[in-house]
């Protein structure tokens, strides 16, 4: 190109040696008005080629190998250490200086990919949920254009160095995620390292966020550490290189600082982990009989089909009472007759709220015998997930509960979920918008009454804090649960989490492995163990280093000789079986910077993108956006 340019300039040089009258510069002369004009508009070709943006199909191709390099570092390929790389094919397009054609309209489709893999499990719920299922994974892929959009803005208008734009805009969004449309704290960046649990350590610190900060920080480092060449055989560059452009190939003096400075906090972390993990002393706490059955959710909507699942539970348990455990713990409401709560209320009161149920059922103590005939036999506390009607002062409210028994009380407290599910527990806008009820996979008067307020089981010396479902993905609402404990000397410390989860509606698909690893994550935040009873599975107990523990003791009530919570052969969890799950708890003896001052590391992230956003608006109303946004 430069080579035809430059003849084509010492011809027409030639032709204008000599100086010309003023008189042969008048319009008149036909030559030069003809060669003029074919001069300009070559040279307008020239031009256009030098500044035109480089071809989509580089854009296209980096980002959708950042999706499936992603999609494999997650369930249910679950290789962990892709999750160090799959994100460097889709910073190089946040390094070049000139954003390429089409760029986010490919970056939003790598995503669209991504979420829409992932995310599959949803749509073996109920064939309704095939809209859920997409309609979430549409959201979540919006993430990712705006992340190259915001880190580009960081490195290219502000100078900020792409190793310290790229995590903290990542973390930033992810913190966003957490919060916006009830919140989504799943398939963060930093858990496909939940088997590096020396890594993981950090998150006593800054939540699992900052195990995300460091592996995006990682990649960012590498991304820019790739030569020139790469970027041009991806084209990602166009016809004609820059200055800027130029610059990208030389691996100076910053590039080498960069590096440094990654590497050294890389390994401070790391250090920091193996710290953390030599200062823990685990103590033996309560032997703990976790009961998993293998009923699909659709079994339990059937109330010809209650008995059998009550009797099947009632046979698992009686298996786990022979090991004398302190605590038994069946799934979410996996005992199916309701708990009906008057709360007080005169019959007059109960008349006017609940006219629909007659005045005897609300007498009727059943349920509230066998529960405690069954923590009495066990000679076990129960926590058990059971639906509750209540009265209240206007309605009936309706809760998915854990009820706690004890062998000396009986029933003595309670717990109703808080974060409910959307489309699953309840319909927001239903009102308004009474079409989103498609999205659902239950009739118009479904739903439940989020609970009130956290609870706290107290046994023997123990304090049992309960999560109820996808509660213990969700970060802030966890340490919620065990903040008054570490910011108040008077409050009893919460010695352990239990969850009490149904998986039975995606029938053994990655999903139970996920919302486990997930579920490790808030372990280590606040250096308490977890145990969790799951309808198919995955029930386990999960120490304060985030570490998922082979029990003392797995029965397989499906006589397949399965002996151990993990596959030998495969390496994989057994899922979809009934089984018991024995072990001690170990509890922990360290406190956790997290639970007391919780997410100022992810706050301060999402300032600064909150931050670039609001410039990239003012400059886009401005009319000033430049080229390299």
């Amino acid at each position: 190109m430069s080579l035809t340019t430059s003849t084509f300039e010492q011809s027409h040089s030639d032709e204008s040696v000599e100086p010309h009258p003023v008189s042969d510069q008048l319009p008149s002369k036909p030559n030069e008005s003809k060669n003029q004009p074919l001069g300009e508009d070559v040279q307008n070709i020239i031009n256009t080629a030098r500044t035109s943006p480089a071809p989509a199909r580089g854009a296209f191709f980096v980002s959708l190998l950042t999706a499936v390099l992603m999609w494999a570092s997650f369930t249910p390929v679950d290789f962990g250490p892709l999750g160090w790389v799959c994100l460097i094919p889709m910073l190089l397009l946040v390094r070049i200086p000139r954003r390429t054609r089409l760029m986010y309209t490919a970056i939003y489709s790598g995503g669209l990919l991504f979420t829409v893999s992932a995310f599959q499990w949803m749509r073996l719920g109920d064939p309704t949920m095939y809209i859920a299922w997409i309609a979430l994974a549409i959201y979540v892929a919006c993430y990712f254009p705006v992340f190259v959009l915001l880190s580009r803005i960081a490195v290219h208008q502000f100078r900020v160095p792409l190793p310290v734009a790229a995590p903290v805009v990542w973390v930033g969004l992810e913190y966003i995620r957490a919060y916006m449309l009830t919140g989504f704290s799943w398939y963060y960046i930093g858990h496909t390292q939940y088997r590096w649990i020396e890594l993981i350590q950090i998150s006593d610190l800054t939540g699992a966020y900052g195990v995300s900060f460091i592996v995006v920080m990682m990649a960012a480092c590498f991304a820019c550490l790739l030569p020139n060449s790469l970027l041009i055989r991806l084209k990602l560059f166009p016809m004609k290189l820059t200055e800027d452009d130029q610059k990208l190939n030389e691996i100076g003096g910053k590039q080498v600082l960069q590096t440094a400075v990654c590497l050294s906090l890389f390994f401070a972390v790391l250090g920091y982990g193996y710290v953390r993990r030599s200062q823990a002393e685990f103590q033996d706490g309560p032997r703990t009989a976790l009961i998993q059955a293998n009923f699909p959710s659709t079994v339990k909507h059937n109330p010809n089909e209650w008995r059998s699942i009550y009797l099947k539970h009632l046979e698992l348990m009686g298996a786990a009472v022979r090991d004398q455990p302190d605590l038994v713990v069946w799934p979410e409401t996996m005992f199916r007759w309701p708990l009906l709560e008057s709360n007080g209320k005169t019959t007059e009161e109960l008349d006017e709220v609940a006219s629909a149920i007659p005045l005897d059922k609300w007498k009727d103590r059943s349920v509230h015998k066998v529960l405690g005939n069954m923590s009495q036999e066990a000679n076990a506390a129960l926590v058990i997930g059971v639906d509750v009607i209540a009265a209240g002062d206007e309605k009936i409210e309706q809760y998915n509960s854990a009820v706690f028994v004890r062998p000396d009380y009986g029933i003595h407290g309670r717990y109703d979920k808080i974060h409910r599910v959307p489309f699953g527990e309840y319909m927001p806008l239903k009102d308004t918008l009474p079409f989103l009820q498609v999205f659902s996979p239950y009739g118009a008067g479904f739903g439940i009454d989020p609970g009130k307020h956290v609870a706290n089981f107290e046994y023997k010396n123990w304090n049992f804090a309960p999560l109820i479902c996808f509660e213990d993905t969700v970060p802030h609402l966890v340490r919620t649960m065990l903040k008054p404990a570490a910011t108040s000397e008077s409050a009893k410390p919460v010695d352990c989490l239990v969850n009490l989860t149904n998986d039975g509606w995606f029938h053994g698909s990655s999903e139970l492995d996920q919302h486990l690893i997930t579920a490790a994550f808030r372990c280590v935040e606040n250096r308490t163990p977890m145990v969790r009873a799951v309808n198919t599975g995955i029930s386990a107990v999960i120490d304060g280093d985030g570490m998922i523990r082979e029990p003392d003791l797995f029965l397989d009530w499906d006589n397949q000789k399965r002996s151990t919570l993990v596959n030998p052969k495969t390496g994989r969890w057994n899922k979809s079986l009934n089984a018991v799950v024995i072990d001690e708890v170990p509890l922990d003896n360290r406190s956790s910077l997290y639970t007391r001052f919780g997410d100022w590391f992810a706050g301060a992230c999402c300032f600064c993108v909150l931050f670039l956003f609001f410039m990239s608006l003012l400059s886009w109303k401005r009319g000033s956006t430049p080229a390299t946004a």
